[in-house]
């Protein structure tokens, strides 16, 4: 049997760490020959951080050979997203290579690992979810695993640009063919774009598969800045905040307030960001175009495309039809309760 595309869906308080970790350690316990992995956030604590330290130190016992890269940058200003918090003492007692990219000015803010690449059963593990506590229980997010020997060649050789030249800038600069994978007995097209290098190309074949749709658009973004896609959903109070002070894209709040109002809109009211308080944000990246799902690590935003990041088409209808089914339950959760009818 052709192995399938798996995907997992997370949302706010819908399950513990320790399940999400059990679902990692599993992908990494199935390594044979290597893991690279790049990571944005690595902040694990209680049972998820053991979990996963005791999965990667195996492996490595094993004699697979793992790399971890992740991402280092400043804590002020803030950024978007918000800075990652690499925990330096827990990767360190992973015992494994690592190396920090800096996210100055441009972050290192993939969340993939390719198992054994090269081989015939390489598979890539990927999607907008960070390893964090949070991550896995207060935050809605996807992760995908996809066998592909072709795909996985692709990851694998984004990782080994960031990996040689330790920078964000430069890598991702080529054309990658689509690759046909499957989910659960139907076909699937794949193709992957990394930004910085393709990063313009990514925030412009979601804006004209938008403006192409026939039959249905779903979107779940945690920033919308990229003014070709402007039409999409995202997290009003955080834009806006932006746009404010930006005298450059003061045009971006009212054609933003204008789109919302005429499509349906939904957005989760979440803990103001500080590095203690819970990082509860509606973090998956989707965009759903009649039977194309665009999904990775990519936020629909203009910063964005010069970050090192990842963005996946997947063509094909059952599938996103599972994408189009999630992104619905968290639009319900987090939709205005229907106004009152007048007496």
């Amino acid at each position: 049997m052709t192995p399938s595309v798996e995907v997992t869906f997370l949302t706010d308080r819908g399950q513990p760490a320790e399940r999400v970790a059990g679902e990692l350690a599993g992908f990494i316990a199935a390594a044979q020959r290597s893991l690279d992995i790049a990571i944005y956030d690595l902040n694990l604590a209680n049972g998820a951080a053991e979990q996963v330290r005791s999965a990667v130190k195996a492996a490595a016992a094993r004699g697979v050979a793992v790399r971890l890269l992740y991402n280092v940058d400043f804590p002020n200003p803030i950024p978007v997203p918000p800075p990652s918090q690499a925990d330096t003492a827990f990767i360190n007692s992973l015992g494994v290579s690592t190396k920090p990219v800096s996210g100055v000015p441009d972050l290192m803010h993939h969340k993939y690992i390719v198992r054994d690449a090269s081989t015939d059963v390489a598979t890539v593990w990927t999607g907008s979810t960070n390893w964090t506590n949070d991550s896995w229980t207060r935050e809605e997010n996807v992760i995908l695993k996809i066998p592909s020997a072709a795909l996985a060649a692709e990851y694998a050789r984004n990782f080994a640009e960031l990996w040689d030249t330790g920078r964000v800038d430069g890598s991702g600069k080529y054309d990658l063919a689509g690759v046909p994978v499957d989910y659960q007995g139907s076909p699937v097209k794949a193709h992957v774009f990394f930004a910085p290098g393709r990063g313009r190309q990514m925030a412009h074949v979601i804006a004209q598969g938008i403006a192409h749709a026939r039959r249905r658009i779903r979107v779940c973004s945690p920033v919308i800045t990229a003014g070709v896609i402007l039409g999409t959903l995202g997290d009003l109070a955080e834009v806006l905040g932006q746009w404010r002070v930006d005298p450059h894209a003061t045009w971006k709040g009212p054609a933003f307030q204008a789109v919302s109002a005429a499509f349906p809109f939904a957005s989760k009211v979440t803990t103001p960001y500080t590095p203690t308080s819970v990082h509860d944000f509606m973090h998956a990246k989707i965009t759903v175009v009649d039977n194309t799902v665009f999904t990775g690590s990519y936020n629909l935003s203009h910063a964005g495309e010069d970050n090192a990041e990842n963005l996946l088409q997947l063509d094909g209808a059952p599938l996103a039809d599972r994408f189009v089914e999630f992104v619905d339950t968290v639009y319900a959760r987090y939709a205005p309760a229907p106004a009152a009818q007048p007496k």
